[in-house]
Parts: C-alpha cells; sequence; structure tokens
C-alpha cells in the first residue's frame, strides 16, 4: 500500500533587516519511500535555519548553515541520528535546501525555514519572535 503525506514549508523571520526568505513551494507531497526537497530562496542572512513542527507542538530545531561557507554550524540530535536528512545552500547561494530521503509518513510536518534562531533552547521559553506564513487547509 502506498501512503501519501504533505510536508508544509513556511518560512520565519520573513524579513529581518531587509533580507527575505521565502518558500520555493509551500506544499510538497509524495509517496513513503520518496527523496522530498524542501528549498527557500534568500537575498542575504549570516546564517539559514530548519525547523520541524508537527500539530500541536512546538518546533524543533533541525540545522543552522552558515551563509558564508555554506557549511552545517549545528544539527540537532533529531537529524544527527537519522540520515535521511541533509540540508546544504545552492551551489549559487540563493536558496537552501533540506532534503529528506526514504521519506517516512512520520515526516509529515510544516517545516520552516529562517535567517535567525526563532526558538529558544529553554523549556520555559519555546518561541521567540515567532510567525507564520500564510498556509492553505486540507
Amino acid at each position: 500500500m502506498m501512503l501519501c503525506f504533505l510536508l508544509l514549508l513556511c518560512c520565519l523571520v520573513c524579513v529581518s533587516l531587509g533580507n527575505v526568505i521565502t518558500p520555493i513551494e509551500t506544499h510538497i507531497s509524495g509517496k513513503e519511500g520518496d527523496i522530498i526537497s524542501l528549498s527557500c530562496n534568500y537575498s542575504s542572512a549570516n546564517s539559514l535555519l530548519w525547523y520541524r513542527q508537527y500539530p500541536g507542538l512546538a518546533p524543533e530545531f533541525l540545522y543552522v548553515i552558515l551563509y558564508a561557507t555554506g557549511a552545517v554550524l549545528q544539527k540537532s540530535n533529531i537529524v544527527d541520528q537519522d540520515p535521511r536528512f541533509s540540508a546544504k545552500l545552492s551551489e549559487k547561494n540563493t536558496h537552501v535546501n533540506l532534503e529528506i530521503s526514504s521519506v517516512e509518513v512520520t515526516d509529515s510536518a510544516m517545516y520552516y525555514c529562517a535567517m535567525e534562531p526563532t526558538v529558544t533552547g529553554k523549556q520555559t521559553i519555546l518561541y521567540k519572535n515567532l510567525t507564520y506564513s500564510t498556509v492553505g487547509k486540507y
């Protein structure tokens, strides 16, 4: 049986000091086992971040990527323990990609790209500067 799922892509802190980050596609669907690539265009940034959020839960940090070098500066335990996840800048440094290989139904979530940290590591303060883009409902 093929299982279908939906990934919603938004951006957090969409405009920061004149810099802009926007998702290339806001709705991505696929089948279990597919390779899914999520991308956001950006104008300029010091760092780029990826987050994932399941319904009713706080966003989970996934990656920090340095704009200057394209190197992954930090990754969460989530992606450190799951080799299906990878993140990188495009060759022309115009967009940031999050790829999930051999995608599973449990990967269905809202994914966010951001230009600055938006979720603190403290349990008492889960949200900081959190804004959502408008996304269609299903």
